[in-house]
């Protein structure tokens, strides 16, 4: 039998970056096909309006943030999720204090650690 190794990656707020403001991000586990991301949004960030290639899966943990796309916007709240097709462009800001769990796929190696 192969021994696999699995690790763990506990959330750390000293382990999140700063892409922009009131934006804090920790990359959580990832291989070449998803990544998880972990994003913490101050009340009244406004995000910069952006596509990519990846579908993303967004889980709301807590707070209250706006999302617009070509089609509309809605709001999400604490316990929602959504899906956002790869190249589609979109924008989100906050409403709240908010946390979000990303789900990209495939992984985006824009945000992988860096060695």
């Amino acid at each position: 039998m192969t021994e696999i190794e699995i690790d763990v990656i506990s959330s750390d707020d000293g382990n999140m970056t700063n892409p922009e403001d009131g934006l804090r991000r920790q990359v959580m586990s990832y291989s070449p096909s998803m990544m998880l991301v972990r994003h913490r949004m101050k009340k009244g960030w406004v995000g910069a309006r952006h596509s990519h290639p990846h579908e993303q899966m967004v889980y709301v943990v807590s707070g209250h943030l706006v999302f617009q796309h070509p089609a509309g916007r809605f709001e999400a709240m604490t316990g929602d999720s959504f899906l956002v097709p790869g190249g589609v462009e979109h924008q989100a800001s906050a409403l709240d204090d908010s946390e979000v769990l990303d789900i990209f796929t495939p992984y985006r190696a824009d945000y992988a650690p860096k060695p």
